[in-house]
C-alpha cells in the first residue's frame, strides 16, 4: 500500500473552554493531540490510508498521550524518537466567538526541534508521498533531518508535498522565516498556500501573478486555500476552483491539515499522483472541502477528523 511520510512536530494543544476571550483572559483549557504533520497523518488514517509520523517527544505523559492517540486514530509511530533532552511540545490557544485562533507555544527548545536523521524509513517508493511544513525549519537538527528526508523521496521518485503553515511567533527574525520557506518550496511537487500566507510569502498582492511566482523547481501544482470560500488547485497551464462547504464552526484548529490530509489519501490511491491531480482535481478538492469543513464542527484536530462513513451521513 502507498503510504505517507509526515515529518514534523507533534503537540499538545491546549484549547479553551470559553470562546471570545483572549489567552491571557481563559479560565480552563482541554487538551488535544495536534501538530500539522501529526494532524495531517491523522486524517489519512482515520480516511482508511497508510501513513507515518516522524518526529521526536520527551519522555513525558503529554508524549505518552500524542503516541496513544495516533495508534487509536491508526498513524503508524515506528518513526517517532523520545527522549530526555527535551519536553514534548505545547501550544495554548484562544479562540474567536468565529473559531478562529491564536497560539502561544511553549518549546525552546520541544524534543521535536532535537530530531536527528537517525531511524528514517529506508524503503520509500516512488508511490510514498511526503508531507512536511515550516514549524521545524527552523534551524535545528530536525531542519537537517528534513533536508535528508527530502533528498532520500527525490532519489526514490517520491511526491514531496509542502504546506508552510505560518506561526509567526514561534520565528523571531521574519526575514528567515520568508528566507527559509523560498529555500524549501523548489524541493516540493505540490505547495499548499493559504490566502493568509500567499502575500508574505511571495510579496505581491495579486493573487494570479503570485500564484505563478510560485511555480520554481520540481513544483507542478499549487493548491490554495480561501477557508470557507474554498480551493484552487494551479497548474502551469491551468486551474481548478471548487467552493467550500457551508458547516457550523465550533474551532477552526487542524482544518487546513485534515484537507490536505483528504488530498493525500486520494492521491495515494493513485501510482501516477501529478496525472491524477491533474485528472480528478474537481473531484479531489471537494472530497478534501467537505473533510476540512467536517473537522471545524468540533474542538481539536484529530478528534474532530472523519471516518470515510462519518464523511458520508453528514453530506450525504
Amino acid at each position: 500500500m502507498n503510504a505517507l511520510y509526515a515529518i514534523g512536530e507533534a503537540l499538545i494543544d491546549f484549547i479553551p473552554q470559553t470562546k471570545g476571550v483572549k489567552l491571557k483572559e481563559v479560565k480552563s483549557f482541554e487538551t488535544k493531540v495536534g501538530g500539522a504533520p501529526a494532524n495531517v497523518a491523522a486524517s489519512v488514517a482515520k480516511l482508511g490510508g497508510k501513513s507515518h509520523l516522524i518526529s521526536q517527544l520527551g519522555m513525558d505523559a503529554f508524549g505518552d498521550l500524542i503516541i496513544e492517540t495516533l495508534e487509536q486514530t491508526g498513524v503508524d509511530t515506528q518513526y517517532i524518537s523520545r527522549t530526555t533532552e527535551a519536553n514534548t511540545a505545547l501550544a495554548f490557544v484562544s479562540l474567536t466567538l468565529e473559531g478562529e485562533r491564536d497560539f502561544s507555544f511553549y518549546r525552546n527548545p520541544s524534543a521535536d526541534m532535537l530530531r536527528t536523521a537517525a531511524n528514517l524509513p529506508t524503503d520509500i517508493n516512488p508511490t510514498d508521498i511526503m508531507h512536511f511544513s515550516s514549524v521545524d525549519l527552523i534551524p535545528s537538527e530536525m531542519k537537517e533531518t528534513h533536508r535528508v528526508l527530502i533528498n532520500q523521496f527525490h532519489e526514490a521518485k517520491g511526491l514531496v508535498i509542502f504546506d508552510p503553515n505560518l506561526r509567526f511567533p514561534l520565528w523571531p527574525d521574519l526575514v528567515l522565516l520568508k528566507s527559509t520557506v523560498h529555500e524549501f518550496m523548489p524541493k516540493a511537487h505540490i505547495l499548499k498556500i493559504s490566502d493568509e500566507e500567499l502575500e508574505f510569502i511571495t510579496g505581491i498582492n495579486d493573487v494570479e501573478t503570485a500564484i505563478q511566482s510560485l511555480f520554481e523547481g520540481n513544483t507542478e501544482a499549487i493548491i490554495y486555500t480561501e477557508g470557507s470560500k474554498g480551493a484552487t488547485v494551479y497548474f502551469k497551464d491551468g486551474k481548478v476552483h471548487v467552493p467550500g462547504e457551508v458547516v457550523t464552526v465550533e474551532d477552526t484548529t487542524g482544518a487546513g491539515d485534515a484537507f490536505i490530509g483528504a488530498v493525500i489519501y486520494q492521491l495515494l490511491n493513485s501510482n501516477q499522483q501529478l496525472e491524477y491531480l491533474k485528472e480528478h482535481a474537481h473531484d479531489i478538492l471537494s472530497f478534501a472541502n467537505k473533510v476540512g469543513a467536517y473537522t471545524t464542527t468540533g474542538k481539536g484536530a484529530i478528534e474532530s477528523l472523519p471516518t470515510l462513513k462519518e464523511l458520508k451521513l453528514r453530506f450525504s
